[in-house]
């Protein structure tokens, strides 16, 4: 996968990388570009999911709510796993070659033939995604020295990579799916993973040591075995997770198994070291792993029942001469208004410091939940322009999106900064994996959620439809409001665990 040779690892020293000039490492500009062509597919693969169930393999609600949050959580789940083996064996350069050749393959699958091999393909996207995504964001932790303040700026840059990719990715599948081909929708997907790939191939030899096997100090021979068999292992588990994928009662056991035993495992390391004050940082990262599990399970109703709520609710969006699809629009409101509203909240976080009235990382997961609040009541107020069709206004939808990506704001780009910062270096690939293994959990508490404010009916009217998924709406307003002013009454202890982080 990955033949560095030893000058090229050489022609960048770390230190050399790490003391660059001005805001942004050169390096940072390659990685997010090879970020959003990534988040383009799995954003535009993401967006479709949902919506071809229901319209194409003719699933219930509920059970392509369920599906949905089973094939997101191992998404999630795998890049534990892949953060892992990436770790101890692979590094992270052979691991994101690996899972970016597994996407692109899982999504030509689907494109060759949406019906019969929907399941197979998403299957190789989701072990490719776990490859592919934790080492890519560790790799962005290593352009910085510790405690370097510019470190929050790079994965805000980052960050902004991650949404113009979900926002064109998000925007453009879906409409190709549903007003032309649904093999081109799965086929598109695959082409920009494969611009990624060749971006990355390209300009991998800039980042020095970075990425590199964690093996140095075996054989070449012993090496290249230890590898071999994390590649066969990986492609062994496809019958496994695509059997779990078809019956999501077997997704339950596997969600009920997978999070105490990398509890363990975080265990296992955790004792391992021997500072105490390395031990409460990774306590702290530990609780604002488990509170992201809480606001993912909330904020993740986007591709399952407000994906459905766009489908059949909402009318299109009149942007002047256009008319832009319901599920276009809830695919890609999230990651523009990111886009637009990123860096005015840093620049409000910036000008708070300098009065040291800034809140601090913790209170601002508290303020992430209480926006989503916001943003459940909003999406519950749809109610109340609804019409006798069941159909209800677009722009208070849209309107409920923007106050979701401030909630989003505050938690998520500080929280992919926080772990890396909070964690030893050696277990950076762990706890990143960890992160987004709390996505799993959050994307699997989604689907149920998601579906257990479907109508069971599937002969229910459209209005009947909204008054159920209103409601579900409004109970889930009121949990991420509960859950905020806990948080943030609970801040100080997290703060002291900290050790000065910030």
């Amino acid at each position: 996968m990955d033949n560095s040779t030893t000058t090229e690892k050489n022609h960048f020293s770390l230190e050399q990388i790490q003391n660059f000039n001005g805001k942004y490492p050169k390096q940072l500009w390659y990685l997010a570009l090879v970020e959003m062509w990534e988040r383009f597919c799995f954003y535009g693969m993401r967006g479709m999911l949902t919506v071809f169930m229901i319209d194409e393999l003719f699933f219930t609600k509920q059970n392509a709510n369920l599906k949905y949050g089973a094939i997101q959580a191992f998404v999630y789940a795998f890049t534990f796993i892949g953060g892992i083996f990436a770790d101890k064996i692979l590094g992270f350069r052979k691991s994101l070659v690996f899972g970016a050749l597994l996407m692109i393959l899982g999504n030509i699958l689907v494109a060759s033939s949406p019906h019969n091999l929907f399941f197979l393909g998403i299957t190789l996207t989701v072990i490719g995604t776990g490859f592919f995504k934790p080492n890519i964001s560790s790799m962005v932790g290593y352009l910085y020295k510790e405690g370097d303040h510019r470190k929050d700026a790079g994965f805000g840059l980052f960050y902004t990579a991650i949404n113009v990719g979900a926002l064109i990715g998000g925007s453009i599948c879906v409409v190709l799916g549903k007003s032309h081909s649904w093999a081109l929708a799965f086929l598109s997907a695959a082409f920009v993973m494969l611009i990624g790939l060749i971006v990355f191939i390209c300009t991998k030899r800039y980042l020095g040591p970075i990425g590199t096997s964690p093996l140095k100090n075996i054989s070449v021979t012993k090496r290249n075995t230890y590898e071999i068999l994390v590649y066969i292992g990986a492609i062994a588990t496809i019958p496994l997770i695509f059997l779990m994928l078809n019956n999501t009662r077997y997704t339950d056991i596997f969600m009920y198994t997978i999070g105490p035993l990398a509890l363990l495992y975080f265990l296992f390391q955790f004792y391992k070291i021997k500072e105490l004050k390395d031990r409460k940082k990774l306590i702290a990262a530990l609780l604002l792993i488990l509170f992201s599990i809480l606001f993912f399970a909330l904020f993740e109703q986007a591709g399952g029942s407000l994906a459905i709520f766009a489908k059949d609710n909402l009318r299109p969006l009149n942007l002047y001469l256009f008319k832009i699809d319901p599920n276009a629009v809830n695919n890609g409101a999230n990651s523009l208004f990111v886009i637009l509203f990123s860096t005015p909240l840093g620049l409000l976080w910036y000008w708070l410091s300098k009065r040291k009235k800034e809140p601090n990382t913790v209170v601002k997961f508290g303020l992430g939940f209480l926006f989503v609040a916001l943003s459940f009541y909003t999406f519950y107020s749809t109610i109340f322009f609804v019409d006798s069709n069941g159909i209800t206004s677009i722009n208070i939808f849209v309107l409920a999106y923007l106050f979701m990506t401030i909630g989003e704001l505050c938690l998520s780009p500080i929280g992919l900064s926080m772990i890396t910062s909070l964690s030893p270096k050696h277990l950076s690939g762990m706890m990143m994996g960890m992160w987004f293994l709390a996505s799993a959990y959050g994307q699997y508490v989604a689907g149920l959620l998601g579906a257990d404010i479907s109508n069971p009916d599937n002969n229910a009217t459209r209005l009947e439809s909204l008054i159920s998924y209103t409601n579900g709406y409004h109970t889930l307003a009121i949990y991420s409001l509960i859950f905020g002013v806990v948080i943030i009454i609970v801040s100080p202890v997290i703060r002291k665990l900290m050790q000065g982080v910030k």
